[in-house]
């Protein structure tokens, strides 16, 4: 039995003979790479093929690595429409000292790099991106209570509440003062815009969070990562994915994000095929979009204060440290946009 960093597998050997009724035999695991929080592993008994997700190594931002919410949401999602992965097990801090979410492993394409995007048609490219915003459209028309999910969060609110908890966030994992943070949160504060709804929210959604079919990149197989999943402001989750296109972003993946290529549709073009898909109006989007670099430059932070600290997994961890920065500025300048 092979040893993984963050694993037991003697405990996930026994905990799989108990809970995973096709499993037949001893465990394998390897982390997949691309994760920056949540650590994502495939595990096989050379029959089957799960993936597991736990919580980072050195945990400094709780509130976003909830596994319970995770497993909760793919296990309601499922036949709602929105693709996500088939729910099989979930385990407590009891099993390996952390909780757990354990899933079906989809087989397709994780669009993570540049390079990797760059193997794709121009028009593939297109249908990818388009298709990434139908899916976000369709989430968002779930109705939380007809899957079960009326109580995963408090919409009232919502947007006020997130900038506070970032910020809290922020002063946990600070590794330095910058003085644009404090300025962000000030002005988001102050500028809190009235809800313009409330539905199921992602809270993460950017091209390499997607597992595509391997021939087609206009089928989406499974949405992945749902940890930061709550209800609140629809708006806010397409504000965030506008922002992954910021090459200010690029860092936090070792400057090889799929997300910033030039390739890919503009924010506007997919700005609008949102407004069109979901017939919600953007009143006040340049808000949800410095919401958006808020809460990217903390998890930034996060992330680069764990690996000062030696508690990532995996690489390309370098330059993460270079984005809280840029990221801070540019959403000072999308609220002085939206002003």
């Amino acid at each position: 039995m092979s040893t993984v960093d963050g694993l037991d597998l003697s405990a996930l050997t026994r905990f799989f003979a108990e809970h995973v009724p096709d499993f037949r035999g001893e465990l394998h695991a390897h982390l997949v790479q691309g994760g920056r929080s949540n650590l994502t592993y495939r595990l096989t008994d050379g029959h089957s093929s799960w993936a597991l997700r736990r919580p980072p190594l050195g945990g400094l931002t709780p509130s976003a690595h909830d596994m319970v919410r995770e497993f909760r949401v793919i296990h309601a999602l499922a036949g709602s429409g929105v693709p996500v992965a088939r729910a099989v097990a979930l385990g407590d801090a009891h099993v390996m000292g952390v909780p757990f979410a354990l899933a079906e492993y989809v087989d397709g394409v994780v669009i993570r790099t540049e390079e990797q995007l760059d193997a794709w048609p121009d028009q593939a490219i297109a249908d990818c991106a388009h298709t990434l915003v139908d899916v976000l459209a369709r989430l968002h028309a779930v109705e939380p209570a007809a899957v079960g999910l009326a109580d995963l969060g408090r919409p009232e609110g919502y947007l006020a509440r997130q900038v506070g908890r970032w910020y809290d966030q922020w002063q946990r994992v600070r590794t330095r003062h910058l003085p644009d943070i404090d300025a962000l949160h000030e002005q988001l504060a102050r500028a809190c815009p009235p809800e313009s709804g409330a539905s199921i929210v992602h809270g993460d959604f950017r091209i390499d969070n997607a597992i595509f079919a391997s021939d087609d990149l206009s089928q989406v197989r499974a949405l992945v990562d749902w940890e930061m999943a709550t209800l609140g402001d629809p708006l806010a989750d397409l504000g965030l994915h506008l922002v992954y296109a910021d090459p200010s972003f690029a860092p936090v993946l070792a400057g090889e994000a799929a997300s910033t290529s030039p390739r890919l549709p503009t924010p506007a073009d997919l700005a609008q095929r949102y407004a069109t898909a979901s017939g919600r109006s953007l009143d006040n989007l340049g808000y949800y979009i410095a919401l958006g670099y808020f809460k990217i430059a903390v998890i930034a932070e996060g992330i680069h204060a764990r690996h000062r600290q030696g508690l990532t997994v995996g690489s390309g961890f370098e330059t993460v440290g270079d984005a809280p920065a840029p990221l801070a500025a540019a959403g000072l300048h999308a609220l002085k946009r939206n002003a």
